[in-house]
């Protein structure tokens, strides 16, 4: 990208397919979860902080709510609900992360798994996103933090929550433009941001008052 570049907000529209697979028992869940697509690992891990984005989160990862109420393993559900999205940068660490806590709880093989009650299976979805660009764009920082007032809580999901761990890139698409235009500080402030302990409106609101205190208004 060419450092005079303007940003220019995208927004998205998710289209969710039932993958026809489901889990009924922790080693069935465990034998998906290695082969199914990262964008499966990514909603489950991911669609609750943009579904309910007026609400600061709690748990939203629904493999931890799935173990929890329908096989009633407790600490495993608590181990799952811990995991620190933001330390990731990679859909694959997370898929790894999620098995590496799932194998110590396997019943031994002689033992028959606790299933779950008929129709509380874990059924997997994916997501499918079409990326479309706004009317929204920065000319400069200054603007940059003046246009982001308007954007989109979808916007700025996609932004700062699916760019960075579903695209595999280092940063939020929001740090990695600023550092570029020569706001490395700037970026690095927001870039420590946990969108995993906000609500997007929250979230917005900090990344401004960053811009702020640094000089932009």
């Amino acid at each position: 990208m060419n450092h005079t570049e303007p940003f220019r907000f995208v927004t998205e529209r998710r289209l969710v397919l039932l993958t026809g697979q489901r889990a009924r028992s922790l080693p069935e869940l465990l034998s998906i979860l290695r082969d199914i697509s990262g964008s499966s690992i990514f909603y489950h891990t991911h669609h609750g902080f943009l579904s309910h984005h007026w609400e600061k989160p709690v748990v939203y990862n629904d493999f931890a709510l799935w173990v929890g109420e329908a096989l009633q393993e407790l600490a495993l559900a608590e181990e799952l609900a811990a995991l620190d999205l933001l330390a990731y940068t990679s859909i694959r660490q997370v898929r790894e992360s999620i098995i590496s806590r799932i194998k110590p709880h396997l019943p031994n093989p002689t033992v028959r798994p606790r299933q779950c009650l008929s129709g509380h299976e874990f059924h997997f979805c994916r997501s499918m996103s079409f990326v479309m660009p706004t009317l929204l764009v920065a000319k400069d920082i200054g603007d940059f933090f003046v246009k982001l007032g308007h954007v989109s809580n979808v916007s700025l999901y996609y932004h700062f929550l699916e760019a960075r761990l579903r695209l595999g890139r280092p940063t939020n698409d929001f740090s990695q433009w600023l550092a570029w235009r020569g706001a490395p500080e700037l970026a690095a402030a927001i870039d420590r941001l946990d969108p995993y302990t906000r609500t997007l409106d929250e979230l917005r609101a900090e990344i401004i008052d960053l811009g702020r205190s640094h000089g932009f208004h």
